[in-house]
């Protein structure tokens, strides 16, 4: 069974940091690009950052580019997502998936997703 574990999430002020984990088990992990994606209360679920299968290619939300850097360990099974000069417009729950497409150039799902418990990320001004 595929399962992907979000953790890493937390409360900060703005301007802190983060790092977000993704690990993934049930699946081989190395042939599968995977991507962030964050909902905040009231808002729908968006794409945040992608990162390719191997992990030379990556695709980032432009209001996050020059803060945030998703890169991959397939050694370890997981996925990072390095936040830093947190906003609070930055504060949701954040997801990761395996169901995605991603190269430099754009993402897409390759199926529905499925989604799991995400960490939340709070910011504070």
């Amino acid at each position: 069974q595929v399962q992907l574990v979000e953790s890493g999430g937390g409360s900060v002020q703005a301007g802190g940091s983060l790092r977000l984990s993704c690990a993934a088990s049930g699946l081989t992990f190395r042939d599968y690009a995977v991507g962030w994606f964050r909902q905040a209360p009231g808002n729908d679920r968006e794409f945040v950052a992608g990162i390719s299968w191997t992990g030379t290619s990556v695709h980032i939300k432009d209001s996050v580019k020059g803060r945030f850097t998703i890169s991959r360990d397939n050694a370890w099974n997981t996925v990072y997502l390095q936040m830093n000069s947190l906003k609070p417009e930055d504060m949701a729950v954040y997801y990761c998936s395996a169901d995605i497409y991603c190269s430099g150039l754009g993402w897409a799902f390759t199926r529905q997703p499925e989604w799991g418990q995400g960490t939340q990320v709070t910011v504070s001004s």
